[in-house]
């Protein structure tokens, strides 16, 4: 059994460790960017910004999982980004329809007015509000203008004022709506009583939601009545903050109206649109990747920047420049076969010690660089700037096909045609039967509704997009780019027949006998589909960028409570099963793939599996103590230099990561500790969970991860301390209670033997005692602030041990004094 599961191990670590063989850091210069698109030239004298449009996602679901100042706190920090105002378009998905999201964002969208123009006056880091004022270091560092001072304490009191009518924004929807259903009723009292009916017969009247102008809201109700409840409501687009002009706007002076003086700052805001895509009873909406896919033919009619951003509610900008990083990626030579640049997740409200390896900074430093240095890393949710052409599910301008043994020989495809409007023929390798080749032409217009849906608007808005996100033509090997100065022009300006149109591509119809989710932007059916989609594009021979930048560019929060945190695990790793068992399986994969691209990609879809094994080698050394017999039977001296060979191997392969990549040798531990506690709890439960949804058809959800906004007075880490109840709970608890009862028995055995052989014990017992090291951080999880565990928790594994321990005596019962020996 124990060699089985060696082999196993093996073959994992083999798979984990060969797409690390090339790793590569990258660094951007931004004087360069800023000279190549900033500065004035013959083709654009006023020196307007000739930088691609970035479109910004910022997806939400339940306001009360997801508190409306947190994601406006996000959506002022993207407000606020050193990019060029005309070129920035920011879009807030609203899966749930709710009032409280919509009025949200309109008090964000008016604060904003003094936020922006104050941070680009003080060059503010970073610029979200609650996490600028909530810094202890000195605010003052590198401040040398005079009114800094008063204008921040300004700043800092309308604030705190934003902040409280967001936080009675519930309290104050509510008594609105009660005070006006409470006149609706009124009024159909009284228009009963002229109809002459009995004023018996019971009223029937809508609890409704009503806006503050006075008209019914037409998302979700709080009553959920027909129509108005989460999955049955109509599409709603309101443009917060409309286009801005191309040409600067200056402010003026402080005054009553104003609380800074803002005359030498553009006070211009980018646009700022809240989405809610229309639901209906019998459509299967797709989760996150329907509302993704619906923000994605909104903008393209709205605002078509030929660049996406997306963000999760919880993820703001922290480095203001973040988005000129990765647009150096993009826009650099051979940058047009780049379709997405990644940026690694960072995290704020993790405890000091991070005992649940919440930064997890050994996949976001170790394996996605690595995976930089290959084909690019995978797409992991948020922190993602999309070619949006790619995103369309469009071939790259140029690929490589990957032949003959382990891809050595490299056959060059030109995917593109070279010019626009030119029948030009596409020089692809003959025999090439890719599904995703066919009619992959941004200007083929045959198959355009079959694809993208019947907006005629949306289809024209392909090719221009494509066309904004070139190179400059003059950069050297570019043999398909757009001049210089051709992207600084204003953009149009919005118009009724426009948001008309965006409202009927967010129909929960619309998508019918299309290719969107199957082909054409985020894919649907798994329960990760950042992984699938990023897979795709991947396969179709687009590369992608890790862009780690000096200071972080994004911060988000991740759950510290351990039952969070193993569901968290536990939809990841499902999402993983789901990818082993589809035809997105890495084993399929085209031959636009690189190797050891493949070889990654298939660890992301088989890594749950080696739960079973790790769950059989966490109980051998308590079968060791308990049978009496030695995990190896025979101790020579050839298997003990092999043994240490290979410890010594892999030591120092794991201290070469740590050295290349720069986490700490503790960072490094934690990460291995949940590797075991996540192995023996939420893995499993992912195998059992996809083999029933690939057998039995039993669908997978999964309840949002809670996102909390900590007031100043409460515990930071409260939520580390708390203990919910979770079967996920079971295995490693039991996993603890076998092994100490085993050390206990072994021990036990030894004393009473007649012969004691204490090297034996030893031996079993370091096994043992090295699984409950790996488990140390779940168990401290379990006992609470004060100490305290769940009894359910000790009734299940206490039960599970002697039911094991039970079964064990009878398999092998001991007989007469044989049962003391060793």
């Amino acid at each position: 059994m124990s060699i089985t599961c060696e082999l196993w191990f093996a073959f994992s670590w083999l798979l984990d460790q060969l797409p690390k063989l090339c790793p590569v850091n990258r660094a951007t210069d931004l004087t360069v960017l800023k000279e190549r698109f900033e500065s004035p030239s013959l083709r654009n004298p006023k020196g307007r910004s000739d930088l691609p449009g970035i479109d910004v996602f910022v997806s939400t679901a339940d306001p009360e999982k997801e508190p409306p100042l947190v994601t406006a706190n996000t959506m002022l920090s993207i407000l606020a980004v050193n990019y060029p105002v005309e070129k920035l378009a920011c879009y807030l998905s609203d899966d749930g329809g709710s009032l409280l999201t919509f009025e949200a964002l309109a008090e964000t969208a008016s604060f904003a007015k003094v936020w922006v123009p104050f941070c680009r006056k003080h060059e503010i880091e970073p610029r979200n509000p609650e996490a600028y004022f909530s810094q202890t270091r000195d605010f003052l560092k590198n401040k040398v203008r005079h009114d800094f001072v008063r204008e921040r304490r300004r700043v800092k009191r309308e604030y705190d004022e934003f902040k409280v009518r967001i936080n009675s924004l519930p309290d104050s929807i509510r008594r609105r709506s009660d005070a006006y259903n409470a006149h609706e009723e009124l009024r159909a009292k009284k228009k009963q009583e002229e109809m002459g009916a009995s004023l018996s017969e019971p009223l029937k009247v809508p609890k409704a939601t009503w806006m503050s102008d006075g008209s019914h809201w037409p998302g979700t109700w709080s009553s959920a009545e027909n129509e108005h409840s989460r999955g049955d409501h109509a599409g709603i687009i309101q443009a917060m903050l409309a286009p801005p002009n191309s040409e600067p706007v200056m402010g003026t002076e402080a005054n009553e109206n104003g609380l800074i003086n803002t005359t030498t700052v553009d006070i211009r805001l980018p646009m700022l649109v809240y989405v809610s895509r229309e639901k209906r009873p019998g459509y299967d909406h797709n989760k996150k990747a329907g509302a993704m896919n619906a923000l994605v033919r909104t903008s393209a009619i709205m605002s078509n920047g030929p660049f996406i951003l997306n963000l999760d509610c919880d993820h703001y900008v922290y480095n203001s420049q973040a988005l000129r990083e990765g647009m150096c990626f993009m826009q650099d030579s051979g940058g047009d076969r780049v379709c997405f640049v990644q940026f690694p997740q960072r995290f704020e409200g993790i405890d000091p010690n991070d005992r649940y390896a919440n930064h997890n900074l050994v996949f976001f430093d170790v394996t996605m660089r690595a995976m930089d240095g290959l084909q690019g890393p995978m797409y992991v949710g948020t922190g993602c700037i999309f070619r949006r052409t790619a995103l369309y599910g469009f071939n790259p301008p140029r690929a490589t096909e990957h032949r003959g043994w382990l891809g050595r020989r490299k056959i060059k495809l030109f995917l593109r045609k070279p010019t626009m409007g030119k029948k030009t023929d596409r020089v692809v390798e003959a025999g090439n039967n890719d599904e995703e080749e066919e009619d992959n032409d941004i200007e083929s217009s045959s198959l355009l509704p079959k694809k993208f849906g019947n907006s005629a608007i949306l289809a024209a808005s392909i090719p221009v997009a494509e066309y904004q996100g070139r190179l400059l033509q003059d950069l050297s090997g570019v043999h398909q780019g757009r001049p210089a100065g051709s992207l600084a022009v204003p953009r149009e300006p919005l118009d009724a027949s426009t948001v008309a149109e965006a409202i009927s591509v967010i129909s929960c119809f619309y998508e019918e006998k299309t290719e969107w989710g199957r082909r054409v932007g985020w894919i649907y059916g798994s329960v990760t589909e950042d992984v699938v989609t990023g897979y795709r594009m991947h396969n179709r021979g687009w590369r992608s960028v890790y862009c780690v930048t000096k200071k972080d560019a994004f911060r988000g929060t991740a759950p510290i409570n351990l039952t969070d945190r193993l569901h968290q695990v536990l939809r990841w790793a499902t999402g993983s099963v789901e990818i082993f068992f589809s035809r997105n399986n890495a084993l399929f994969a085209s031959r636009r793939m690189k190797l050891l691209q493949r070889v990654a990609y298939f660890n992301a879809g088989m890594y749950p599996f080696t739960s079973i094994f790790l769950l059989v080698y966490c109980i051998l050394p308590a079968v060791s103590l308990f049978s009496g017999q030695f995990i190896v039977q025979s101790l020579n001296v050839a298997f003990l230099i092999f043994l240490l060979v290979i410890t010594i191997t892999l030591c120092l392969l794991a201290l070469l990561e740590i050295k290349w990549s720069g986490i700490t040798l503790h960072e490094w531990w934690r990460n291995e500790q949940f590797w075991v506690i996540g192995g023996t709890s939420a893995h499993p439960a992912a195998v059992l969970q996809g083999l029933l949804k690939v057998i039995a058809g039993v669908d997978i959800s999964f309840t949002l991860t809670s996102k909390t906004a900590n007031d100043e007075n409460d515990d930071e880490f409260a939520e580390l301390y708390m203990v919910k109840w979770s079967f996920l709970m079971v295995p490693p608890i039991t996993i603890m209670m076998v092994n100490m009862i085993a050390m206990a028995v072994g021990f036990v055995r030894t004393v009473y033997s007649e012969f004691p052989r204490w090297s034996k014990l030893l031996g079993g017992s370091f096994f043992s005692f090295w699984v409950l090291c790996h488990l140390y951080p779940f168990a401290k999880g379990l006992m609470g602030r004060r100490g305290k565990m769940p009894t359910i928790v000790f009734v299940w594994s206490g039960l599970i041990s002697i039911v094991l321990s039970l079964m064990w005596v009878y398999i092998s019962p001991p007989a007469g004094s044989e049962y003391m020996n060793f």
